[in-house]
């Protein structure tokens, strides 16, 4: 294959919007590793440094020729040292391996805030000469139009006349945010077809959309406690970033989850005193089994999500799923 012809061997993908990237990301290996052709991919995550696995990936050739793309999300969040080892290793890339490092920091003025140590590298400065960087800043107030109106007819969605207008008012700027309620929408669109309408979107169904309202995550993780998954279903619906939400909620969940076994344990646990009542009672309903099995789900969904085995949507949903069923039986008993 002629030079020019090739892949670039490493990419930036620097975008605060999860989706985006995502989408972004899915679109590069589409093009790179066309249909039938067998290839690995493997994800690995800035808030953990690389294991040598990661290394191994990253230079080695692959079996029988098999081809591979390296991801990394999150990776702003390596520290200098990880970076520049990082730097010397894409100097000689491996030819079986295609790498992804996903930036995914905000914007300011314009430009990405990218910090200094990795906009300093050769490695970054190379891939800016080669044009093998990729920036998105987000969605603005006329992209979340556009994009709404795009994903719309993706998804054979007609509106009435300022109905589109009116759903894009109550959007957050997030393209999760839009895909969510977009959905929403195709489920009452159908149900208005199956009642004998013409399944148009009226503005009577975009006031259903979610509003900027902020989800409280100590709310959420209370009612999730409480066994009400309807509850934390509404509340998770307010944030604008489920992956966002996912990670946080993953932290607050395992930390909370320490903190009850230690106090089943007989430990003394220091507790807000607004918390301590409903934490000690919780305590008393939960048995160890119940517990570590909690925990168990809290670590099998976090793993799913980094491996790129699911969704952090869909890994959301399932988790306060499943906790809140076992949390409601605990109660019950």
């Amino acid at each position: 294959m002629p030079a020019e012809d090739r892949p670039p061997a490493f990419t930036f993908l620097v975008c605060p919007d999860s989706l985006l990237l995502r989408r972004r990301l899915d679109a590069l290996t589409s093009a790179f590793f066309p249909p039938g052709r067998p290839w690995d991919r493997h994800v690995h995550w800035g808030d953990e440094e690389p294991a040598k696995t990661f290394w191994d990936q990253l230079a080695l050739q692959g079996m029988l020729g098999r081809p591979r793309a390296v991801v990394v999300r999150q990776a702003q969040q390596w520290p200098a040292e990880v970076w520049k080892r990082l730097s010397k290793a894409l100097a000689r890339p491996s030819p079986s391996c295609l790498s992804f490092f996903c930036l995914e920091v905000p914007f300011d003025k314009g430009g990405p805030k990218i910090p200094p140590h990795i906009a300093k590298l050769p490695c970054f400065g190379f891939a800016g000469e080669r044009g093998w960087i990729w920036r998105q800043g987000g969605l603005d107030e006329r992209g979340v139009k556009r994009y709404a109106r795009t994903r719309a007819g993706e998804m054979d969605l007609r509106f009435q006349p300022d109905a589109l207008e009116q759903f894009c008012l109550c959007l957050s700027p997030d393209a999760s945010v839009i895909e969510n309620e977009l959905r929403k929408l195709a489920l009452l669109s159908r149900a208005e077809k199956a009642g004998g309408g013409t399944g148009a979107i009226s503005a009577a169904m975009t006031a259903l959309c979610a509003s900027s309202a902020e989800c409280d995550i100590f709310a959420l993780l209370g009612h999730i406690e409480a066994g009400n998954l309807p509850a934390a279903l509404g509340e998770a619906a307010r944030d604008r970033e489920s992956e966002s939400l996912f990670f946080r909620l993953l932290a607050l969940l395992a930390r909370d989850m320490r903190r009850i076994w230690r106090l089943k344990a007989g430990e003394r646990v220091q507790l807000f005193p607004s918390d301590a009542g409903a934490k000690k009672r919780l305590a008393d309903r939960l048995d160890f089994a119940t517990l570590s099995g909690c925990m168990a789900l809290v670590m099998d969904a976090e793993w799913r999500v980094k491996s790129g085995r699911c969704e952090a949507d869909q890994c959301l949903d399932f988790l306060m799923a499943e906790l809140a069923r076992a949390f409601g039986e605990a109660a019950g008993r």
